[in-house]
């Protein structure tokens, strides 16, 4: 049984790939490749961390910077058996504490209109939708547009 208080978030390092990459694969239609995320890894080290249980990585995020005060959210999995179990809470607690340390004032991201778990998940953290980009994803599908202030 996991218990969250045997996970550990930390920063991604480059012996991290293979697993978050895996990650990628199992949770996106279009994931990144290894290239790119190696590219955020890079230019963002302190907001793309891992969930780290049992010396295993189960989940990450990806967060950047825009204009010195603008936090993105990129990406955000967790391994499809560790689900629901409040990892992915875990991970977005931390990246947006590092984020307004940062001195990000908001935080904005893109999410699926029917990735319905990630959209309660943002909502639980007090993201609000600001509006709807059509056609976002490569397959056609909307997504929705969510913000939230850092303040």
């Amino acid at each position: 049984m996991l218990q969250l208080y045997n996970v550990k978030i930390r920063e991604f390092k480059k012996s991290d790939i293979n697993d978050v990459y895996q990650i990628e694969l199992e949770s996106f239609p279009n994931p990144y490749s290894k290239n790119l995320l190696m590219y955020y890894h890079e230019e963002f080290p302190d907001t793309f961390l891992v969930a780290e249980y049992l010396n295993r990585v189960i989940g990450f995020v990806i967060a950047t910077i825009e204009y010195e005060c603008i936090g993105h959210i990129l990406s955000i999995a967790v391994k499809k058996e560790f689900r629901r179990k409040g990892i992915g809470s875990l991970l977005l607690g931390e990246v947006l504490n590092r984020l307004r340390k940062k001195g990000c004032k908001k935080v904005y991201l893109e999410v699926r209109v029917s990735n319905i778990p990630a959209i309660f998940l943002y909502k639980k953290f007090g993201f609000v939708c600001k509006g709807i980009i059509r056609k976002y994803y490569l397959n056609g599908e909307d997504a929705y547009l969510f913000e939230k202030e850092l303040i």
